[in-house]
């Protein structure tokens, strides 16, 4: 694989578009196919039971949808991606990065922002070149001056689990998480006082 090239399980990714329908497998509740497999070559989603079943020790990524458009967290794809470019949006107080480009209205006369996507022209929140991980493909196909590789310490691209154990890669990935969780946790305001009791 080029260091300018993205995973084959991306490209799969952004062209499945039926998520969040019924699994044909699976007649329970929870039966949304809302869950994506990265080591498998299918192509298609997954619900809660099959992943149970038969993907238990694969790494897997939930689809959420906002707006009628899927999203995935941004601390999922940072595992498995160099993110970097891409737009991040606030919805549920999660990070998400929309999968694809969404279609937008007619473009104003005047510009709302002076930050648009490399690929749709969409406006951007942020001085960032990409308005979806779909964008971003685009990009790095077009253009090949952006790359979806994570790099290591020395700047080397890496696979995910390249030269790690399991172990080790799911240490590093819970550390930031658990830190952006306890920056992130509200604080009570002060001692709670209890009402006086009456006699």
């Amino acid at each position: 694989m080029e260091e300018n090239s993205a995973p084959q399980w991306l490209e799969r990714l952004l062209s499945t578009g039926n998520f969040f329908v019924d699994c044909g497998y699976h007649n329970d509740p929870r039966n949304e196919c809302n869950l994506y497999c990265l080591d498998c070559n299918s192509g298609n989603p997954i619900c809660f039971y099959c992943r149970s079943s038969h993907h238990n020790d694969h790494q897997v990524i939930q689809i959420r949808r906002s707006s009628y458009h899927d999203v995935v967290r941004v601390s999922e794809m940072e595992k498995f991606l160099d993110t970097g470019g891409v737009q991040t949006y606030v919805i549920n107080n999660a990070r998400v990065f929309f999968l694809n480009e969404r279609p937008q209205h007619k473009p104003s006369y005047k510009a709302s922002s002076s930050h648009l996507c490399e690929i749709c022209r969409r406006s951007l929140l942020d001085p960032l070149r990409f308005c979806s991980l779909g964008c971003k493909l685009e990009g790095v196909k077009k253009n090949g001056n952006a790359s979806f590789m994570l790099k290591n310490n020395e700047g080397v691209a890496v696979g995910r689990r390249e030269g790690m154990t399991r172990e080790e890669e799911e240490a590093m990935m819970e550390y930031p998480s658990r830190l952006q969780y306890s920056n992130s946790r509200r604080r009570r305001k002060g001692v709670p006082h209890r009402a006086p009791l009456g006699t």
